[in-house]
Formats: C-alpha cells, sequence, structure tokens
C-alpha cells in the first residue's frame, strides 16, 4: 500500500521542488492539500490531480487517508503544526530550518519520541546524488585538513512588503537562518557534527532589522578546521564549498549546480552532477523506504536539531539571546 501524504502549506516550494516529488516516489501518493486560502488550495490540488484539499489544518491532519504530513509553512508555526500531528499520531516531514531555536526543535522531537513516531526534516540536498557523489569524491583528498563555505548574494530589491523570510517572527533570522542552514547541514552530514562553533552577525546592509552578514569557525574531530562567511548585501554573487585534504581538494556550489572540481597533484577532474527535475524526491523516497521498513532516511529530527543548534551559536549575540521568544523585543546588537 502506498504511503499517503497530506502538505499543509503549498505554496511555491510544492510547485516544482517538492509537490510532485510525493506523486513520483515508489510507494508514495499525495492525497491531500491545505492553504489558509481555500481558492489557492483548490486551485493547486485542480492542478496536480491532489484528491482532497483543504482551508484548516486540523482538517488535513485528521484526515483518516493521510498517513503522513509535510509541514511545508514557515518555520514560525513548525512547532504548533508538529504539535498537532504528533497528537494526531502521525509521523511529519518538516521544512528548514526545522524551527526558529534549538528550543522549539527540542520540544518537537520530545513530542514525537513521546509517541514514538518518526520526524524528518527537509535537508533534501543529503539525498541528492550530487552531494552523495562529493561524499564518493572526499576520500580521494587523503586526511581531511580544512573545509569552508563562502556564499554571498547582492541585495534583495523587493522589500515591500517584506519577504516572511526575513521578519525573525516567521523566520527565526534573515537569510543565513533560510539558506545558511543548508550548508551548514551538508557539512554536517559530508565531515561530521560542528564543534567549538564560534561566530558573529552584523547588518551592514540596513535594508531590514535581521542579519544579513555572518563569519564564523568552528572545529571537527581529529583537528579539522572550518569556516564560512554569508554576506546578503554583497556587490558579487559566490557559492563554494573548498574541502582541502593531504593530497588536493575538492570545491561545489551547495546551490548552483556548477560542476564539482577535484584537484590532485597538479590535474583537475570536472565532474557534472545535476539536480532531478524534484529535487525533494529522493529525500522523500527515503523517508517511504524507511517507513516501509526498507531503508533509513539520512535527514532527523536529531541531525536537524545539531543544525538548528549551530544556527543559535551563531546569532547568539546579534538577538540577545536565542532560548526565548527574541522576535517579540528589540535586539541589543540587530538593526
Amino acid at each position: 500500500m502506498a504511503m499517503r501524504w497530506g502538505i499543509l502549506g503549498c505554496g511555491d516550494v510544492c510547485e516544482v521542488k517538492s509537490g510532485p516529488g510525493f506523486q513520483k516516489a515508489q510507494g508514495s501518493e499525495l492525497v491531500a492539500v491545505m492553504r489558509r486560502s481555500a481558492d489557492l488550495a483548490q486551485d493547486f490540488a485542480k492542478r496536480h490531480r491532489v484528491p482532497r484539499w483543504y482551508s484548516n489544518a486540523e482538517d488535513l491532519i485528521n484526515d483518516e487517508e493521510v498517513d503522513i504530513v509535510y509541514i511545508a509553512t514557515p518555520p514560525g508555526s513548525h512547532l504548533e503544526l508538529a504539535r498537532t500531528v504528533a497528537a494526531a499520531s502521525k509521523p511529519a516531514y518538516v521544512e528548514k530550518p526545522m524551527a526558529r531555536n534549538a528550543d522549539e526543535c527540542r520540544e518537537m522531537m520530545r513530542l514525537f519520541d513521546k509517541k514514538n513516531l518518526p520526524l524528518f526534516v527537509a535537508y533534501y540536498r543529503r539525498s541528492l546524488p550530487r552531494f552523495q557523489k562529493v561524499a564518493e569524491l572526499l576520500p580521494r583528498l587523503g586526511r581531511l585538513k580544512r573545509a569552508s563555505y563562502t556564499f554571498t548574494r547582492c541585495p534583495l530589491t523587493d522589500l515591500d512588503p517584506l519577504p516572511w523570510r526575513l521578519e525573525a517572527e516567521l523566520s527565526g533570522g534573515g537569510l543565513f537562518m533560510d539558506m545558511g542552514c543548508h550548508a551548514l547541514d551538508l557539512l554536517d552530514h559530508l565531515v561530521g557534527p560542528l564543534q567549538n562553533v564560534e561566530g558573529a552577525a552584523a547588518n551592514g546592509g540596513g535594508l531590514y532589522e535581521v542579519e544579513d552578514t555572518v563569519s564564523m569557525s568552528w572545529t571537527w574531530d581529529g583537528g579539522i578546521e572550518g569556516a564560512a562567511n554569508f554576506e546578503f548585501s554583497a556587490s558579487a554573487n559566490r557559492d563554494e564549498f573548498v574541502f582541502e585534504g593531504e593530497n588536493g581538494s575538492l570545491s561545489a556550489a551547495c546551490f548552483d549546480v556548477s560542476p564539482i572540481v577535484l584537484r590532485l597533484n597538479e590535474e583537475e577532474e570536472s565532474v557534472d552532477a545535476p539536480n532531478p527535475s524534484h529535487v525533494h524526491q529522493p529525500m522523500i523516497q527515503a523517508i517511504v523506504n524507511e517507513l516501509a521498513g526498507t531503508g533509513s532516511s539520512p535527514s532527523t529530527g536529531e541531525s536537524a536539531l545539531r543544525t538548528n543548534i549551530v544556527l543559535d551559536q551563531v546569532l547568539e549575540k546579534y538577538y540577545g539571546g536565542r532560548s526565548d521568544e527574541f522576535w517579540k523585543r528589540t535586539w541589543p546588537n540587530g538593526g
């Protein structure tokens, strides 16, 4: 029997990235969608041939024909919706970042652990063939010495109204939360949990109140060094991981699909690794396989919590704390 999915928040990310993947993965079926606008929910369902649509989250969650719920709303609502899903004794697949801060993640994990329910998080890059190839190539570097990531983007120009990703109450921070989390999660996946994390955030562009610049460093077991820089008010775009080992280096983009470049003994090898049409589909397949007892998902609540902890460590000073409802007050080092 196919695993029957319901989606909470069938917005833009569900049009191509995720939605069709629920229908195309083996042993998977998309049976219901929900959006607060009934017209938009109905339109999505009609265009994607989904049998049922709702404008109320609880109605979808309590639909007896929905086996697992994909929470595709902004992070500010993840905990509340996850609480309702857990109360209905159903597994959940939650968009990244898992929540606004690590404490909300811990509460989500507690709710699902109490019911002995699986909790998955949409760090889908862990399942993409592109990064499986990176993992395959990394051992050729020999002993890893250091790894870094640089991400710069020109400033956003359409800020009226302010996108939800730049409202801390909805997102938990700025674009570092929304995009940087993917890079940090991949580093956790490819090398291991980040340790001894230090960092600072700032707002150099002054276009909004949340952070737009982050510099950070950390270590891994074995003395491996790590560093990353994120700037969302830069003059040019850049997106690059660099892994350096005793035999050479490997560079790859996180968001772009440019070739992976392996440099060994002064020789350079370029590897094309395009993404599938629906980037969530490999992760969806991994989740379906785990629930069917034939595989396992590489992204769980536990692994996603580690990334939220790192995000909090870096943003702690900017927001004057991350373990409370920081979005409700003035930030001593923000704005």
